[in-house]
């Protein structure tokens, strides 16, 4: 106990020396001036930032939508009671000594831009703060909010390679519970997604894309490594992490990379913009947790999207959301233009008990049309 009471008394003399003071009761938002994105319209790029939203169907049970917290549903959970606004808050209890309840999202944001981030905390030694920025940037961070809820607001200006940050709030070891609501990252949005069904080239290529994840087979993961075929993988969360072996092991030709393709696989049209950031930031977190890298590309499930859709993916760190111009799933060899198979096509198939068929016709139909499967993170880059 004593170390981590020094531990803790180190902490607070060095944020002392610079740290952001806890704003006042009014709202905030980005400061204007150069590399700040002045001129852009200023809106909150936190994912759930108040923890209204549902979790979708198929996420994981305990899960926190947009948020991942390192103790998990042991320590943090969505409280109905005495939120600063709205109907539920942040409540973190860690568990033991070890632990601070930290809470993080990863937030898209654009290069040499100033933002604000802001939280209402409630409880003892609770900090606000972003990594990744390009710089050191201080917390801000009170001693307590005396049982009343406190906002907590720091800025900081991102470098020139900075595409996204990590956004996170904490305790302090041994200082017990506390609350987060109303957090926000205020400043301008990063450009929506853009929207494609076949990648322009003139290289005599296409691109094997599978979606889902359900049935997975053996015979299809032969083919796959037999033709040393780069695959697209879109799987969702839920298969992804009961097998991630296998989507390691069909995606490991070169070009080859697992992408987002939502939590639930619902109609994201259907949807509001939040709770479709939601499905897309959760699904990049969970690719990024089992495979190490983080999507850029999303394939809307039944092609369904919208403008807000380009814009949720956009503020996921997305920068393509991929539909297909051929289908040739369950049996099917579906071109949706004239002719055959062309330069720069997207064939659609899925992880089901037909793809090991599946795969050898779309094969030969690009080998008809004198193409052949190329890696398409390779030519999106």
């Amino acid at each position: 106990m004593s170390t981590r009471l020094s531990a803790l008394a180190a902490s607070v003399a060095l944020l002392t020396a610079f740290a952001v003071p806890a704003a006042s009761a009014s709202p905030t938002v980005s400061a204007a001036g150069p590399g700040s994105g002045a001129g852009a319209a200023t809106v909150n790029l936190a994912t759930n930032p108040g923890f209204e939203l549902p979790s979708p169907d198929l996420a994981d049970w305990g899960s926190i939508p947009g948020w991942n917290c390192t103790g998990g549903p042991a320590e943090a959970a969505v409280t109905t009671t005495a939120a600063h606004s709205g109907t539920s808050a942040l409540t973190v209890t860690p568990a033991n000594d070890d632990s601070t309840g930290e809470c993080a999202q990863t937030v898209a944001v654009q290069p040499g831009t100033t933002y604000t981030a802001s939280a209402w905390v409630r409880g003892a030694f609770v900090y606000l703060g972003a990594t990744g920025t390009g710089q050191d940037v201080a917390p801000a961070w009170t001693e307590t909010t005396s049982g009343g809820w406190q906002q907590l607001t720091t800025r900081f200006t991102t470098g020139p390679n900075a595409h996204s940050v990590r956004l996170y709030v904490h305790g302090w070891y041994q200082q017990g519970p506390f609350s987060v609501d109303d957090v926000r990252v205020d400043g301008p949005a990063p450009a929506p997604a853009v929207a494609a069904g076949s990648i322009p080239t003139t290289d005599k290529v296409v691109f094997f894309t599978v979606d889902d994840g359900w049935q997975r087979t053996p015979e299809a993961e032969r083919f796959i490594a037999d033709h040393h075929l780069p695959i697209t993988a879109f799987p969702l969360p839920m298969p992804a992490g009961t097998d991630p072996d296998f989507f390691k092991r069909v995606t490991a030709v070169p070009g080859s990379s697992i992408q987002d393709h939502s939590v639930s696989h619902s109609d994201l049209s259907k949807l509001p913009l939040e709770r479709q950031q939601v499905e897309i930031c959760d699904a990049r977190d969970a690719m990024t947790r089992l495979f190490g890298t983080a999507p850029v590309v999303f394939r809307p499930p039944f092609f369904a999207w919208n403008a807000d859709t380009l814009q949720a993916a956009a503020n996921c760190g997305i920068r393509t959301v991929l539909t297909a111009d051929a289908d040739y799933s369950w049996g099917a060899s579906n071109i949706w233009h004239p002719g055959p198979l062309q330069p720069g096509d997207v064939i659609l198939m899925h992880w089901t008990d037909t793809l090991a068929t599946d795969l050898p016709r779309a094969l030969a139909a690009a080998d008809a049309a004198g193409l052949k499967p190329a890696g398409l993170i390779d030519y999106l880059r």
